[in-house]
């Protein structure tokens, strides 16, 4: 088989020369390194970083405007004091009780999730996951022969999900032969890749030729690659980004995107539909939208239900019906609820997903409570 190329022609307007090459060049591991974050800000900040692990990038620094001090990329990628409030779990949806192997974890019968890194090329404040940051935390994968041999033995899982952490930080070198492990599973019919990486640094996809290859041999050979981007804002749908989509497409993977509804950031009908908008005209429309887990530190990233619900359903409206697909759902420990409507009295809710598939599918309703922001906030009445 010829090695897959990316036809950089395709995009005259980006230009290649001088940036960075690798993703370790780029990263910003300290505040004050920081040139637009005031040095008091940053030693202030700093309480919050030794919590909860910071991370960013050159690249994705670039996309701030320091002048905004409301600017959703910043409230994105630099702490805020609000994470340090009390409240909320390390492990909201109780994923350690569907963890099989160390760094596998299956919830729903035909889909494994595999932790396969413990970092990522930056850290989003509101991130699920923060406890993978953590000093002592052991629920990555190291060795990936347990998660070989429960997936291999286990013929009714068809989709394998890589996620982490983010699969991306690792080398090609690393993330290939794992993929490829996978793919020969004569059950698993698709593999899925996890990443905020084509948003936070998009050089990793356009100047790895060998993972373009990797990806265009496992879908040569039989079975689909999804690429599961996390574009949370349009901002962050630049050339360079632009460019990595098209470039996962020309190897014949697929992408969508999916991301969490996070105030301060997305919390706009007018942002949202031009998110949903965009990412579909580019091929990579809008899988979920997410509402956010009431995770230890993220309270002031919060957005009520019957909130959340108003702002997808105006933005949506404003979409054309391409777009319109996305599905506004939280990831329980029960499952994925897909949140149906509102009205004065009710939410109208359905088990998109079940880890009890008794309850797939299920619509039901709880008494209307403008203030939760979680299914464990309301009261379940029909």
């Amino acid at each position: 088989m010829a090695p897959f190329r990316y036809h950089q022609e395709q995009q005259p307007d980006m230009a290649m020369a001088g940036l960075p090459k690798s993703l370790a060049a780029s990263q910003v591991r300290h505040l004050a390194e920081i040139a637009g974050l005031p040095e008091d800000e940053a030693a202030q900040l700093d309480a919050v970083a030794r919590r909860y692990a910071f991370r960013a990038n050159d690249y994705y620094l670039d996309l701030i405007d320091w002048d905004d001090p409301d600017d959703p990329i910043r409230r994105l990628i630099i702490p805020d004091l609000a994470e340090l409030a009390e409240g909320g779990q390390l492990d909201a949806s109780d994923e350690a009780a569907n963890t099989v192997v160390r760094g596998v974890q299956h919830k729903y019968r035909d889909t494994a999730l595999v932790l396969t890194a413990g970092t990522c090329a930056a850290y989003c404040r509101y991130c699920f996951r923060k406890r993978l940051f953590m000093r002592h935390n052991e629920e990555a994968a190291r060795d990936f022969e347990p998660a070989f041999d429960y997936i291999g033995r286990h013929r009714e899982i068809t989709d394998v999900l890589l996620t982490g952490g983010d699969p991306l930080v690792l080398r090609t070198r690393r993330l290939g032969p794992v993929m490829k492990r996978f793919a020969a599973m004569p059950h698993v019919r698709t593999l899925r890749v996890g990443s905020k990486v084509p948003a936070f640094y998009p050089f990793r996809i356009l100047d790895d030729p060998a993972l373009l290859d990797l990806i265009a041999g496992i879908v040569e050979r039989g079975t689909a690659v999804y690429l599961m981007a996390h574009f949370d804002h349009p901002r962050e749908l630049t050339p360079a980004a632009r460019a990595g989509i098209l470039a996962v497409q020309q190897a014949g993977g697929h992408v969508v995107n999916q991301c969490p509804l996070i105030r301060g950031v997305n919390d706009d009908a007018d942002v949202l539909a031009e998110l949903f908008q965009t990412v579909t005209e580019l091929g990579a429309p809008q899988y979920y939208l997410f509402q956010g887990r009431p995770t230890a530190g993220n309270r002031a990233y919060e957005v009520p239900l019957v909130e959340g619900w108003r702002l997808f359903d105006t933005a949506r409206r404003r979409c054309s019906g391409l777009a319109r697909r996305v599905r506004y759902s939280m990831s329980h420990a029960t499952g994925k609820i897909e949140i149906l409507g509102i009205d004065a009295k009710r939410i109208w809710l359905r088990y998109h997903r079940a880890k009890d598939p008794a309850l797939e599918s299920r619509v039901f309703a709880c008494r209307r409570d403008d203030e939760a922001a979680w299914f464990d906030d309301l009261r379940v009445v029909h």
